[in-house]
């Protein structure tokens, strides 16, 4: 084995240390009795459920003084948003959500991010409400399934109207019916707690107003002097949010096929289908939300340790190498991204050690049962080590 194979493994590195460097950049910012802003502008799903638990954690570790969630969505996945609605409900500050601004709309399951918050609020020219469950094409729920969900979702719905005091009977026929509602309408329905044009109309609007958590703790809401943080995703749940797409999950489940088809069956020993489908498979699996983000990470650093080992073995011309070094910065991004709100250095630096340490132990391991087993097996005592006749 040459001291240039031997170096190898050292380019994964360059971008594991790379990555470290980034994401020690993109820290956000702490200060104490602050207002946060969420911003959901998009659908729901499990990627924006991710961001909505950070970014509640993060205004909860720094003491905020509230957290006010701007809402535009069409709606989404109905696991996704009880989970979200769940978060906001049990959240350890208070949450003001806001439909805005103009035009912006909060439907389906929208409607019941926005009436989670402790209070809720609507800019002018928004909706609320057309919350019957459809199917991920726009059909309707049909037979029994769609009776079970309609009734499980309108428990859900009126469970979180009666918590807040707001009018359970709208919010069973936003399910039911799907009945929407205008900003004054919906005042008047006692669906949300005001209308204000703007942000700025919205905290004078709330300001001094008591708000009780859920664990009965009162707190008066001060926020025209508190400083403002904007938690805006950060780059992991942008990414993931790319590869939750349905467009690019086909396309990476594609990819995927293809890669590890071509490298089993027409061009056996080319290395770079197989290479690429492998790592290409896991990320849609990960997009799919079949593979939890730190399932997907040990997979890849698994993968990324099974590559080193044919690096050292079989001449690629860096393909393997190359793999394992992609695979590692992905598992290591997933790690750093997915472990919190917290991106220190010290974090970071632990994280991209501690994979190499375990991808060195692992390559380690390998390599030193092929040579106690392959390369210098050992003797029974008394066993017969001459050579044996016309040996040359």
């Amino acid at each position: 084995m040459t001291r240039s194979v031997l170096r190898r493994p050292l380019a994964l590195l360059a971008p594991l240390l790379a990555l470290a460097a980034f994401a020690a950049a993109c820290a956000p910012e702490d200060t104490p009795g602050a207002l946060h802003v969420v911003t959901i502008d998009r659908q729901i799903d499990h990627v924006l459920d991710r961001y909505i638990e950070r970014t509640l954690d993060h205004a909860e570790e720094t003491n905020a003084r509230a957290v006010l969630v701007r809402v535009n969505t069409p709606g989404g996945e109905l696991e996704a948003m009880k989970r979200i609605v769940g978060r906001i409900e049990n959240a350890g500050t208070p949450v003001i959500t806001w439909v805005g601004p103009a035009g912006a709309q909060a439907v389906s399951a929208g409607t019941f991010v926005t009436m989670a918050g402790h209070i809720a609020a609507m800019a002018p020219n928004t909706t609320i409400g057309a919350a019957t469950p459809i199917t991920a094409t726009g059909d309707d729920v049909e037979g029994d399934l769609g009776r079970k969900v309609t009734n499980d979702t309108v428990a859900f719905a009126r469970g979180v109207a009666d918590l807040h005091g707001r009018n359970a009977d709208w919010a069973e026929d936003a399910v039911r019916e799907a009945r929407s509602a205008t900003p004054d309408e919906a005042v008047e329905l006692n669906v949300v707690d005001l209308v204000a044009s703007t942000e700025a109309a919205l905290l004078e609007a709330v300001e001094g107003r008591e708000v009780t958590l859920i664990d009965g703790r009162t707190f008066e809401l001060r926020l025209a002097a508190a400083p403002r943080v904007e938690n805006a995703p950060n780059p992991y749940e942008r990414v993931l949010a790319i590869v939750s797409d349905p467009f690019i999950v086909s396309l990476l489940l594609l990819i995927g096929m293809i890669g590890i088809g071509t490298e089993l069956f027409f061009a056996p020993g080319s290395f770079l289908p197989g290479t690429a489908g492998a790592i290409a498979l896991l990320l849609a699996f990960l997009g799919l939300g079949t593979l939890l983000p730190g399932e997907t990470a040990l997979a890849l650093v698994g993968l990324a340790a099974a590559l080193i080992v044919l690096e050292l073995f079989i001449p690629t011309g860096g393909i393997f190498g190359a793999g394992a070094a992609i695979a590692l910065a992905i598992a290591v991004g997933i790690w750093i991204g997915g472990g919190g709100t917290e991106v220190g250095i010290q974090r970071v630096l632990t994280l991209v050690l501690g994979t190499i340490i375990a991808v060195t132990l692992l390559v380690g391991a390998f390599v030193g049962v092929i040579a106690v087993r392959y390369l210098a097996p050992t003797r029974k005592p008394g066993e017969d080590t001459s050579r044996p006749e016309g040996y040359q």
